[in-house]
């Protein structure tokens, strides 16, 4: 994810990363060698002239996209929110787990024991992380999980499940020895439910993408409204067809691309989600309540800095 810090406004005219104009480079060139061959055949070869003040197709097409890619950002934009609500409430859930663990015993907890609780709670953004970005997550689970709950969670095939287990398997060998009594099994059931709700949330974002005959009919109209734009403007604007038929489709594409990033919000590029910063900055949040030294976290710095 960019990170910027405010700027001036004209500034914010020639931003570059994260902007999505670099993927569009080329097909903004395309549209314009289009517009100019329009004005080529207009003024030289054929009088080729649709104009838009009087050529109602026009009109409708482009109210139409536009009402379409507004509906289409929207879904997109909900997704995304969705997914950092969600990655909020794990943090959340988290913080409240460490903080039953740390006051709800009635007995002092042994130290090898309040360790592997942590160590699994500690792991599991991480594990979420690589399970909804399809990478292999054995060097994080390796540097934070004993080696036999990391044996059994690299077994899994769904390691985040497999981690939730662990920890309420925890919770219930404490309930036996006495450390923990059944109104605090309560507590600590309802935040593993809440980090449950969190894992399957991010997988329904994950395996439902928007439709794709939905997707693909916005492109191809796109496509087909921008190419064939320079045609109907060529007769009023003349020679400033390439000019405003080239901002004209910048509109229209970067609401696609926008849309295309953001759709899954789980992903690697520049306006998706800074998942690797918000595992640490999770596992971080439980370090600060049990006292142990801060994770040095990614921060903005330089205009455009990227968290990922």
């Amino acid at each position: 994810m960019i990170i910027r810090p405010h700027v001036h406004w004209f500034r914010m005219l020639l931003a570059w990363r994260g902007s999505v104009l670099p993927q569009l480079l080329p097909r903004l060139a395309l549209i314009f060698c289009i517009s100019i061959v329009a004005v080529a055949a207009h003024d030289h070869l054929l009088p080729i002239s649709l104009n838009l003040n009087t050529t109602a197709p026009f009109s409708l097409i482009g109210i139409a996209l536009a009402v379409f890619l507004g509906f289409r950002n929207n879904a997109s934009y909900d997704r995304w929110w969705e997914a950092r609500k969600l990655w909020g409430q794990l943090l959340n859930e988290s913080r409240s787990l460490i903080r039953q663990a740390l006051t709800l015993p009635t007995k002092q907890l042994q130290k090898e024991d309040l360790k592997e609780f942590t160590a699994a709670l500690s792991a599991l953004p991480h594990a979420l992380r690589h399970q909804l970005r399809k990478s292999d997550p054995t060097q994080d689970l390796a540097e934070r999980l004993p080696p036999a709950l990391f044996a059994r969670v690299t077994a899994s095939r769904y390691k985040p499940a497999t981690l939730l287990l662990s920890l309420g398997e925890w919770v219930q060998r404490q309930a036996k020895t006495g450390a923990i009594d059944p109104m605090a099994v309560i507590a600590f059931d309802r935040n593993l439910n809440g980090i449950s709700d969190v894992i399957g949330g991010c997988e329904r974002i994950v395996s439902t993408p928007l439709p794709f005959a939905y997707s693909v009919m916005i492109h191809r109209t796109v496509y087909f409204f921008c190419a064939s734009l320079p045609f109907g403007l060529v007769d009023s604007i003349g020679i400033f067809t390439p000019v405003f038929a080239v901002f004209v489709a910048y509109t229209f594409m970067a609401h696609e691309a926008i849309a295309s990033q953001i759709e899954e919000p789980f992903g690697i590029d520049e306006n998706d989600l800074a998942l690797n910063t918000m595992s640490l900055a999770i596992e971080d949040a439980m370090r600060d309540l049990l006292g142990e030294p801060a994770i040095k976290l990614p921060s903005p710095g330089a205009e455009g800095y990227m968290l990922d």
